[in-house]
């Protein structure tokens, strides 16, 4: 069965400081999780608040053992140390993604961060130029693509189960803004303002905050980038301002044709994910709601159905699994898996050892500048109203 600590071949956990999280951030206790899930990570260290009082009272009040006021002191005090960190975690709005990574980077320090990677595409690209340049690992925590029957879908397409790829679908509905809450503002959470800020959250909300997690799983699963698209973007509540909904045509590097719905106006709708890939032998289907099952469908055969745990799996599925079948793994472990990926490629870059090569399918930074590179064709196909190119980043 898949992940363990004791695979590690550094020796000891990776030192980790998280940048951000602190408060009543939703995002920033998941990640704390899911790099411990594993015993991988020793988060000893944290810049827990863009207010430098508030951010080492946060440290102490969450157990970590050194808080700094900010990213730059923590830089160089825990470059003195003996056992100073070895890799930063950034959990932090999407404005200040940018300059916390170059800073950890150019410091030696690997990078896991939350996405999208930062709020525009050139700044995306120089970090991925930083990480090429330094030789360090730098991981983007989409962790959809975390779950093992996810992994299977992809491991399934690359060994060509299904045939040449023709078509997919991907859809991620929610319904967080099926009302004007910014209509309310004692309604909104802190979190959710700074989202709906384009100069903190991006110029296209809907797009940054769950399409780029639509683009890299459909990129994921397919190993194909998007060449081009046909998009409407927009606000579905009359007023609105903020984008809430895209429909998008897609085109692929490969040829496969497909197509994107995200929305955040669905009222009711519970984070409803899901996907689908069609070759010319046969298709895959996965949904969030039975994260731990896929559906392989064939003509005129019944369909097959795959479950998380099985013996019979890809290896890529088998190693994001921890439990035997009838144990359900769901999104807090699918996030570890990404954490786990990141921790293998750090302690072997530090050891000078090979990779797990199961791991390398983590996202990284070049996933990250891929998202916002689609984001701005989405947006100027729109503007112009016919298809757009997306920018390939190398």
């Amino acid at each position: 069965m898949g992940i363990s600590a004791s695979s590690s071949p550094f020796g000891r956990r990776v030192r980790l400081a998280v940048v951000g999280g602190g408060g009543n951030a939703l995002i920033g206790p998941v990640h704390r999780i899911a790099a411990r899930l594993d015993d991988r990570f020793e988060i000893c260290a944290g810049v827990l608040s863009s207010d430098p009082a508030r951010s080492v009272t946060e440290a102490a009040r969450l157990h970590i053992a050194r808080g700094y006021p900010d990213v730059a002191t923590m830089i160089v005090e825990e470059a003195r140390r003996t056992d100073g960190i070895d890799a930063v975690a950034i959990m932090t709005p999407n404005d200040s993604h940018y300059e916390a990574a170059a800073t950890a980077l150019d410091a030696g320090l690997d990078v896991i961060c939350d996405k999208p990677i930062t709020n525009d595409v050139d700044s995306a690209a120089d970090l991925v130029r930083r990480a090429r340049s330094r030789g360090l690992v730098f991981c983007l925590t989409h962790n959809y693509s975390g779950y093992p029957m996810v992994r299977e879908a992809r491991a399934a397409i690359a060994a060509g189960e299904i045939g040449p790829l023709r078509v997919v679908h991907v859809a991620y509905v929610q319904g967080s803004l099926g009302t004007r809450v910014e209509d309310l503002p004692d309604a909104m959470s802190s979190r959710l303002k700074w989202r709906l800020d384009p100069m903190k959250g991006g110029l296209s909300h809907v797009l940054g905050d769950i399409g780029t997690h639509a683009h890299q799983l459909l990129s994921f699963i397919s190993s194909q980038r998007i060449e081009a698209v046909l998009a409407d973007v927009g606000a579905a509540l009359p007023g609105r301002t903020t984008h809430d909904t895209a429909s998008i045509i897609l085109r692929l590097e490969g040829g496969a044709r497909g197509v994107m719905f995200v929305t955040k106006a669905a009222t009711g709708a519970e984070n409803a994910l899901s996907l689908e890939a069609y070759g010319e032998a046969g298709g895959v289907t996965w949904q969030q709601a039975s994260p731990n099952e896929l559906r392989v469908l064939r003509n005129n055969r019944p369909a097959e159905l795959r479950t998380r745990g099985l013996p019979t799996l890809h290896p890529l599925a088998r190693r994001a699994t921890r439990l035997p079948p009838g144990h359900p793994e769901a999104f807090l472990e699918a996030f570890a898996n990404i954490y786990t990926d990141f921790a293998d490629l750090v302690a072997a870059r530090r050891s000078g050892q090979p990779a797990d090569p199961l791991a390398s399918v983590a996202p990284d930074a070049l996933a990250g500048a891929d998202g916002l590179a689609f984001i701005d064709a989405c947006i100027e196909s729109t503007r112009t109203q016919t298809w757009a190119k997306v920018r390939q980043i190398s």
